[in-house]
């Protein structure tokens, strides 16, 4: 099965979307994390879009989507104001199904947040819930430590050094998380172009300057964040949420999701003992089947 190509104007932005599926079947909207682009979710949209639409969005910054200038321009509320603008052009009348992994999992969650009225259901795959993720990051020793590769990231000049031989730091990456036998020669040179595009690299890694969440050093005490009843209404997911997770991921540990039933309505949730942080790479289909069985419960 192919993907079509095309390009959407939402929000001052340019998004470059790949598409397939019946065309009046609902509408599933995959959102990728860092390193990647759209091609993270291909195995598991293939499956997919046997029985549903697929839109899988280069996100700003990545791939062959806008790249404005400026951290500021990397707050999530754009990327947020993006993703409505999208879902909008691509179903105006209908809620869609929201799917997200790592960064993806940020923005999806945060656009849930607020806009619940276009989210008919929420999955995520291997991603954080702020406030459970910021609550592990204080309190959790593991967590931080895991986690200090984001200040790295953070650094000036490290699109320089992720670049160097070829992008070897770069692509290191997704073996420093966990084995990546998916990660072929040809899948290698997919993600250098992507990241060859137009200062897409550092772009993406203006995701991490812009992100307000606060890792500490490891040195540093650990704090307790206490979950108050107005942090619950604020971050609230209304919709029915699937979690999936690879209990095998190194750069998010179990801590990262324990308090997630604090902010749900209706909380699925789904581990596979053999998958890492790549499980969508890892388990394409397995992870097809959960959510449609996620999506067709009590149908």
């Amino acid at each position: 099965m192919e993907f079509e190509s095309s390009f959407f104007e939402t929000n001052g932005q340019r998004l470059h979307v790949k598409l397939a599926g019946p065309e009046k079947a609902p509408l599933i909207v995959l959102l990728h994390g860092f390193p990647e682009y759209w091609a993270s979710w291909a195995g598991v949209a293939r499956h997919l879009a046997q029985s549903y639409r697929v839109a899988l969005p280069d996100q700003r910054g990545f791939n062959l989507s806008s790249k404005p200038e400026g951290v500021e321009e990397y707050d999530t509320k754009h990327m947020v104001a993006d993703l409505r603008g999208l879902v909008d052009q691509l179903a105006p009348t209908k809620p869609v199904i929201l799917c997200g992994h790592d960064w993806g999992a940020s923005v999806a969650y945060a656009f849930a947040m607020r806009h619940a009225d276009r989210v008919s259901k929420l999955v995520i795959a291997n991603g954080v819930h702020p406030i459970c993720f910021q609550k592990a990051l204080y309190g959790n020793a593991v967590q931080r430590e895991a986690s200090q590769y984001i200040n790295v990231l953070r650094e000036e000049g490290s699109a320089k050094r992720l670049s160097r031989d070829n992008f070897g730091p770069l692509l290191n990456m997704f073996e420093r998380f966990s084995a990546a036998p998916w990660l072929t020669e040809d899948t290698k040179d997919n993600y250098r172009a992507a990241w060859s595009e137009g200062g897409a690299l550092d772009c993406t890694l203006n995701w991490y300057r812009a992100s307000q969440m606060d890792v500490l050093d490891t040195e540093e005490p650990l704090r307790e964040l206490t979950i108050t009843d107005e942090m619950r209404a604020k971050y609230r997911i209304a919709m029915p949420h699937l979690l999936i997770w690879g209990q095998q991921d190194v750069a998010l540990q179990p801590e990262a999701y324990e308090d997630l039933n604090q902010f749900c309505d209706r909380l699925t949730f789904i581990e596979k003992n053999d998958a890492s942080h790549w499980i969508l790479h890892e388990h394409p289909q397995w992870v097809a089947q959960q959510i449609e069985g996620f999506l067709t419960e009590g149908l």
